[in-house]
């Protein structure tokens, strides 16, 4: 039971007539009995709210920064009208609009009522309960309950570092050969041969095809395809971290209505792939996650890498295996990768690099490119992956790439103050961390990427292309 504003106005008039009146006891006994009788008079003509059913339909997958509508039908099976308010409530994170709905539902009949999804974060977001509650013909009172109805909305990575490969596949298209002006690309597998420019490298010459066309002949070569890129997402404490401005991508037109693009499949290419992921324009927003930077990234090098004609798998792991995605076809790994990145979060534990290790050595027994995702912090690396990185690198090619915070270097540059003087030299130390344990992982042969969160995802593109191009693949 509820009572209304309606009924404390009424209370409010009946103390006045208690004031002036006369006989001051029998006139409060009087007003009390009067509305008591007219809240039992609202409560048992209001409609019934426990008989009430509930169906929800809607989208189940959006991205980050789109908006998403779910529609919420009451069916009243009762004998009495109902009327009152709604209360749909999900998770903060959800941006669930309107809170409170006006709701009136005549007998055995149905009505919608639409909720507007805007998140703020990735993940699982879902609906707590149903609140509604009935008010009776005075207005006085209302019968008031909870029932649930449950729905569940994924909400994907927004992948915006997607701007940045149409130029990483134009460099891609150069090094296999394909650029109009058919520059040739460095690698290991043949592709054909051709006479002798003057600029070419004289070790390229093929002697045997030069003697037989009397003629100096070059082999060119090609990036090798069909390799095996395994990215490694470390969900370990570090990366809870918050770094940077997190670009919250704007909902489109398509979201501004309320609704969803009518494509519920993530395509048949990649580019159809691509599609529901793509955003337009973005706002800044309070400092993503290091883990959320670390994402974005893996997603442009998955795209790349898939381009390329690799083989790509992922694995997160802080002290067990958190997902896991292996044997993707090219068209269809963005959606798998964005389906089980969506519900990972940090988990506030060190990560076990030993057993990281274990799972990457039991899962990849040729050899490959293993990208490890982590920070680049020194105690932590020290303690954890530096021991054990030997039998990794041993028989891998390892990347180790990391997200830096841009506060950092600017807190480094500020001494103005005394506070800013410590603040400083505690940046410039933390600062030397990282450049001392990028060089200790590059004497043990790892390529190091060391970037802004917003460089990350073109700067680790970039040193896979490096390595394709030096046929280190």
């Amino acid at each position: 039971m509820a009572l209304t504003g309606r009924a404390g106005l009424l209370a409010a008039i009946g103390i006045l007539v208690v004031m002036f009146a006369p006989l001051p006891g029998p006139a409060l006994a009087g007003v009390c009995l009067l509305l008591a009788a007219a809240i039992i008079v609202d409560l048992v003509f209001a409609g019934a709210v426990r008989p009430l059913r509930f169906h929800r339909s809607g989208e189940t997958l959006m991205r980050l920064g789109q908006r998403a509508t779910v529609e919420l039908v009451v069916e009243n099976p009762g004998p009495r009208r109902v009327r009152g308010v709604l209360r749909d409530a999900w998770q903060p994170s959800a941006g669930a609009s309107p809170r409170i709905a006006p709701l009136d539902v005549p007998a055995g009949e149905r009505r919608k009522v639409v909720v507007t999804l805007d998140p703020t974060r990735r993940g699982d977001r879902t609906s707590v309960a149903v609140t509604v509650r009935s008010v009776g013909p005075l207005g006085l009172a209302a019968r008031q309950g909870s029932h649930q109805a449950p729905w569940s909305v994924r909400v994907l990575p927004p992948f915006l570092s997607r701007k940045h490969l149409p130029s990483r596949l134009a460099r891609l298209r150069e090094l296999d050969g394909q650029h109009p002006a058919l520059v040739r690309g460095q690698g290991t597998e043949f592709d054909s041969l051709r006479e002798y420019v003057v600029g070419d490298d004289v070790r390229s010459i093929d002697w045997r095809a030069t003697a037989r066309r009397h003629d100096v002949v070059v082999r060119t070569w090609r990036p090798e395809r069909d390799r095996r890129v395994l990215i490694v997402l470390d969900t370990g404490r570090t990366s809870a971290g918050r770094v940077g401005d997190a670009p919250i991508p704007l909902a489109g037109a398509e979201g501004r209505g309320g609704g969803l693009p009518a494509q519920s499949s993530l395509g048949s290419s990649l580019g159809s792939s691509l599609g529901p992921l793509l955003g337009p324009d973005s706002r800044p927003a309070p400092g993503w996650p290091r883990l959320d930077w670390s994402m974005d990234a893996a997603l442009l090098l998955a795209a790349l890498a898939a381009k390329a004609g690799d083989q790509v798998d992922f694995l997160a792991y802080d002290r067990a295996v958190r997902a896991w995605v292996s044997g993707e076809s090219r068209t269809e790994l963005l959606s798998s990768l964005v389906n089980a990145m969506a519900p990972i979060e940090a988990e506030l534990i060190e990560a076990d690099s030993q057993g990281m290790v274990a799972a990457i050595l039991s899962r990849a027994k040729r050899r490959c490119l293993v990208v490890l995702l982590t920070d680049l912090n020194s105690a932590a690396l020290d303690e954890g992956l530096m021991p054990v990185l030997p039998q990794l690198s041993a028989r891998h090619l390892v990347l180790v790439a990391g997200v830096s915070d841009p506060r950092v270097a600017a807190m480094a540059g500020r001494r103005d103050s005394t506070e800013e003087v410590y603040d400083a030299a505690a940046a410039e130390h933390a600062q030397l961390g990282r450049r001392r344990i990028t060089a200790r992982l590059r004497r043990h042969g790892v390529e190091v990427v060391d970037a802004a969160p917003d460089d990350i995802a073109p700067a680790l593109a970039d040193a896979y292309l490096a390595l394709k191009a030096a046929g280190r693949l």
